[in-house]
């Protein structure tokens, strides 16, 4: 107690209002716990711990928000509630605000639980539309009345107690701190306040996706702050579908992919899917997404500079897909493309950001009796991952930052090669089958090549306006494409001395390109940066021992369709529910197209096919018809060619609106 009472006043009133505001959000969190668990199906011990630990740090953050201002200014002599009344009115009439504002979003959501079965996030927005019903089911719904006075009540209490904590530690006596003791003790605070508000000693901060970390969906409806909650999903819902434009597509789309029992109504897009090319019973696969691996940089585009010999071997003696194209560019929209079999179309942030399509049934549910891994070199919290991974991938084990005894290389974690390394580490101790995914981050700013890189040597005898002729902004990119390449083949030495390997297919591709400089050797079409091929176009490769014959093929491949591919290789049956189709489906081949979008205000869409690449605006405007492939890859073919035109229009704005749809009712749940 003397301790406490050597402090300045304000830091003794934050020790005792802080911890006491958190208190009381936890008891809520107890009482939603109590009111709304469901005894039939109880959460585990271990959910229900981290839960409750969870949610303390959400409130705890939400609590700090709250008293930023009188942290920063309630010490000046001016501004302090213990020095002048009238300081300490205005104080607190600012926390009793605040609080009566918390306050009220814990019992909206409570009744909007109590009523949807889910927490209150801004899709709750819908019903100020029709307000004076809304109002009335509500007056129906719910006692009004004594749930007003219970809130006048709670808000008369928090007020009588914050005004009585104020008077008491007003009348507590002065200590005289030494300017040299009051910057040490407000850089202490300010340092207990930041990690609290931060909440993680990581990169990144304690962010909603830490909330999805099981498949148990009550675990995280209670992990939740419903204030917090709300604003991340008001941050992130921006895009909303229009269910009679996705109607109006419908029989388009729902023909392009196959589905044998349309309708029309229900907007049904569910296929049940069988094999076209199995190569094994129940092989294992790894997949491994690169870092901005764009085809027009890698050998595989007769690149001079040949950049990356080992991943060329593997196109050698596996299957290459040569003309296979990400949606957009972006690691975090790519890994949602991969996930999901959908392109991203959110325009201002990412969809994996977005917590109400945290949840949705990917192929990879469907592979059934696999063990579920996903590799990355820093943390999954970036891009906010995690929660789709954890969501999505049913089982899944997550290795990220913590997880390896490998050291930190640069901001996006360890290198790629100790990140293969550390992969195939935990690959030879898994059970077998597994189903496990790579990630690399390294081919990227600052291109960090790590100390020890296990016999890789940077090429310095190499000029940065050589490397500028092939498509590379500089040596030191040059190098970081090497060395992801090297990486590549040092994780290949690896599998091939395991158990493992015998029985497992590799995939490989470019979660994205890069526009720019496409260099001198790629076709005219790519190397126009207008088109911006150079940003969608990747390698596909499938390598396995079980591949007996390689083979090149030309067809056009989305990134929407990986896993359906993979899935079909591994003679996996599943349940497709989105925009994926097999490559190995011969009844698509006549209509191979890959869906493109540039994220902007108004974006610019299109599609990509065999010969043509449509592109328009999204409200319509700027709309051509280009030739990729030939000399003059700018002029505009859509007058000769008005009926392919229309085809290619239609199901461009067809794939996007159903894009936009299809995540809001493509929970595990809702497949049949």
């Amino acid at each position: 107690m003397n301790l406490f009472l050597q402090l300045p006043k304000l830091l003794r009133f934050l020790l005792i209002f802080i911890p006491s505001l958190t208190l009381l959000y936890v008891v809520m969190r107890i009482a939603f716990y109590i009111i709304f668990s469901d005894p039939m199906y109880p959460l585990m011990m271990n959910d229900l711990v981290k839960s409750m630990w969870l949610g303390l740090r959400f409130d705890l953050r939400m609590v700090v928000l709250m008293i930023i201002p009188l942290f920063a200014l309630g010490g000046i002599k001016w501004f302090s509630p213990f020095k002048y009344k009238f300081a300490r009115n205005f104080w607190l009439v600012y926390i009793s605000a605040v609080f009566a504002f918390y306050f009220m979003f814990y019992v909206v959501d409570f009744g909007h639980y109590a009523y949807l079965n889910t927490r209150l996030d801004f899709t709750a927005m819908r019903f100020a539309e029709n307000a004076a019903i809304s109002s009335q089911m509500v007056w129906e719904s719910y006692p009004v009345i004594w749930i007003s006075v219970a809130i006048v009540f709670a808000n008369l209490v928090f007020i009588f107690l914050t005004h009585k904590l104020f008077l008491v530690i007003t009348k507590q006596k002065d200590v005289v701190v030494s300017l040299k003791k009051g910057i040490l003790l407000g850089f202490i605070a300010f340092f207990v306040l930041l990690v609290a508000g931060y909440s993680k000693f990581s990169q990144y901060p304690l962010r909603w996706s830490e909330a999805a970390f099981s498949k148990y969906p009550f675990a995280t409806q209670l992990t939740y702050n419903p204030i917090h909650y709300f604003f991340d999903t008001w941050k992130n819902g921006r895009i909303t579908y229009d269910k009679t434009k996705v109607a109006q597509y419908y029989p388009i789309v729902s023909e392009y992919l196959g589905v044998k029992g349309k309708n029309a109504k229900e907007l049904y897009f569910q296929r049940a899917v069988t094999p076209k090319h199995p190569i094994g019973e129940k092989p294992n696969v790894v997949i491994v997404i690169l870092e901005s691996f764009a085809s027009y940089k890698s050998s595989l585009s007769a690149n001079p500079l040949d950049p990356s010999p080992h991943v060329k071997e593997l196109a050698q003696n596996g299957y290459f897909f040569k003309n296979f194209f990400t949606p957009s560019t972006g690691t975090a929209r790519s890994i949602y493309t991969t996930v999901t079999g959908l392109p991203d179309v959110e325009l201002k942030g990412t969809s994996s950001r977005n917590p109400l399509i945290v949840n949705q049934h990917s192929v990879a549910q469907d592979f059934d009796g696999y063990d579920k891994a996903y590799f990355i070199g820093g943390s999954a919290s970036w891009g906010n991952i995690r929660g789709m991974l954890s969501q999505s991938l049913n089982g899944l084990k997550l290795y990220e930052e913590g997880d390896y005894s490998s050291p930190r290389n640069d901001v996006w974690g360890i290198s790629d090669i100790d990140l293969f390394r550390e992969a195939n580490k935990a690959l030879v101790t898994m059970k077998e089958p597994f189903l496990s995914v790579i990630q690399t981050s390294g081919n990227h700013r600052p291109y960090t090549i790590p100390n020890d890189s296990y016999g890789f040597e940077s090429r310095t005898d190499i000029s940065d306006k050589e490397v500028l002729k092939y498509g590379f902004d500089s040596v030191e990119e040059y190098n970081s494409f090497r060395f992801m390449d090297y990486s590549v083949g040092h994780f290949m030495d690896l599998a091939r001395k395991s158990e493992y390997y015998k029985n497992t297919i590799f995939i490989f591709w470019g979660d994205h390109g890069i526009s720019g400089r496409t260099g001198q050797h790629t076709f005219v079409g790519e190397s126009t940066s207008k088109l911006g091929l150079g940003s969608y176009r990747v390698p596909f490769i499938i390598y396995s021992p079980l591949i007996k014959e390689p083979k090149v093929f030309e067809k056009v491949l989305s990134e929407v369709d990986a896993l359906p591919t993979i899935a079909s290789m591994a003679n996996i049956s599943y349940t497709a529910t989105t925009l994926g189709r097999d490559a190995f489906d011969k009844s698509f081949d006549k209509d191979r197209y890959a869906f493109t979008i540039y994220h902007k205000p108004n974006p610019t869409i299109g599609l990509i096919g065999e010969k043509y690449y449509y592109r328009t605006k999204a409200d319509g405007t700027d709309a051509a018809l280009f030739d990729i492939y030939s000399d003059t890859p700018l002029k505009d073919h859509s007058l000769e060619n008005k009926e392919l035109v229309k085809k290619m229009k239609d199901l461009t704005y067809g794939i996007y609106e159903t894009a936009k749809y299809i995540p809001y009712f493509n929970k595990q749940e809702d497949v049949k």
